[in-house]
């Protein structure tokens, strides 16, 4: 095995031998072996070991066999514990779930802090077909078939080439040690119900089954190239472009589409959109019908599909801003706020320069609600924010996107839309204040 792990990270990550990397060691036997395997090929490693503190004495023992492993190489080690149930708890995440947050957050730190290239973990084939079965059960798209990646960023999984059973052959021909974890025997978690009863059942119907099943991630693999090349062919088409913080998408051109439903997902699963019914009932539904996920909002436009980070929940956002504050900043605006000493003055869309002594502070920076009008800069009379939206043909999107600068309850300005004409500067004004919002947009 030593001399095929060799030739499989010289052949694929012929970069490893120069680079700094983290090994995430549980104590089992997997992430053992990977260390015993890096240690005999001279890479520069450092160990990670995660103490979840959820298995009582037998976590303690396991932080003290990875301190001990550590010693006896000659390597670092960096170990952590976590109070995992109150986290969970907290965050009302699974305990596995928070674990795994838990950990990642943990090592990404670590990379950031030491300056590592790369984060390894001790996945294998075996772990990939593990989270085959589980993603067949809950219904998942090509990529939740194509097993865990053997990259994810600076993620690596340099053993998915190998089984447990090879790696098992290997501890014990080398006389290794490990940890072994009682809880891996208990069946009440879905992966090892599927490691204890399901695999064993495969293997006895077919005992090359690994192997086939390997056959089938690679080909599934390039099936994946052909899809993310036809997806990119059709984007040119469909995605006419991003606007502010939105994406819009022709519904025409989608319609064209032989399989759209299938397009819709490839373009918008990294938005975290689940409902795919309703997401493709949207090309037929009445202009302002929405999907929404976690995260983001589809919206029927006319002939559009607009993508959105999703506001909604942000409506209620309120800031203080007292006179001699210069900034403030919110998850989509950045106000810059200065007294000019001369009065060249050049409005924009995202500046504009008004009377300092017709304020009064604080001001106050909020979402537009149903009621508010204002006073346009250049026009006689008021006119409500909703009309003002409606004239402007502004979608739902972007009237939740706005926000509006107060004062006593009048607004100064429709950020990056519209002035009042109250605190206009005139021959009479002496103090000039610039304000200017510098926040772009970005997804």
């Amino acid at each position: 095995m030593l001399v095929q792990f060799s030739q499989h990270i010289t052949t694929h990550f012929t970069e490893l031998k120069s680079k700094k990397l983290l090994l995430a060691i549980s104590g089992g036997i997997d992430s053992v072996v990977l260390t015993n395997l890096l240690v005999k090929l001279d890479y520069s490693i450092t160990l990670a070991h995660c103490n979840f503190q959820l298995r009582g004495i037998d976590a303690d023992q396991d932080e003290a066999f990875v301190n001990t492993l550590a010693k006896s190489l000659k390597i670092p080690v960096y170990i952590q514990k976590f109070d995992t149930k109150t986290f969970a708890k907290q965050e009302k995440l699974s305990i596995q779930l928070a674990a795994r947050q838990l950990r990642y957050d943990w090592f990404y730190k670590l990379v950031k802090e030491h300056n590592f290239d790369y984060i390894l973990t001790a996945h294998h084939a075996d772990d990939s077909l593990e989270t085959f079965i589980i993603n067949l059960s809950r219904g998942t798209g090509l990529d939740g078939l194509t097993g865990i990646p053997e990259k994810n960023n600076n993620v690596l999984r340099l053993l998915l080439p190998f089984t447990r059973n090879e790696i098992e052959q290997y501890a014990k021909t080398h006389h290794l040690t490990w940890r072994e974890d009682a809880s891996n025997a208990e069946t009440k978690y879905v992966r090892n119900k599927i490691r204890h009863e399901v695999i064993p059942s495969l293997k006895s119907l077919n005992p090359n089954f690994l192997d086939g099943f390997t056959k089938t991630i690679h080909h599934l693999k390039e099936t994946r190239h052909i899809i993310d090349e036809a997806v990119e062919n059709a984007k040119e088409k469909i995605i006419i472009d991003t606007k502010n913080n939105e994406i819009r998408l022709k519904i025409n051109e989608l319609k064209k589409l032989k399989y759209p439903k299938a397009y819709l997902y490839e373009i918008l699963k990294p938005y975290g959109f689940t409902a795919w019914n309703d997401v493709t009932n949207l090309l037929e539904a009445q202009s302002g019908k929405q999907v929404l996920s976690s995260t983001h909002r589809l919206l029927k436009d006319r002939d559009l599909l607009v993508v959105s980070k999703n506001l909604s929940k942000k409506k209620d956002l309120k800031f203080s801003i007292d006179e001699n504050q210069t900034s403030i900043e919110a998850d989509d605006i950045k106000l810059r706020i200065s007294e000019l000493k001369e009065d060249n003055v050049i409005s924009h869309l995202n500046t504009v320069f008004i009377d300092k002594d017709k304020v009064k502070w604080p001001l106050i920076l909020r979402k537009w609600k149903n009621g508010d009008y204002f006073y346009p800069l250049g026009m006689q009379g008021k006119k409500k924010i909703s009309k003002y939206f409606k004239d402007e043909k502004l979608s739902l999107i972007q009237k939740e996107a706005t926000w509006l600068l107060c004062s006593e309850g009048k607004i100064i300005w429709i950020v990056n839309h519209r002035l009042d004409d109250r605190f206009k500067i005139t021959e009479r004004t002496e103090k000039i204040l610039k304000i200017e919002n510098t926040f772009k947009y970005n997804y």
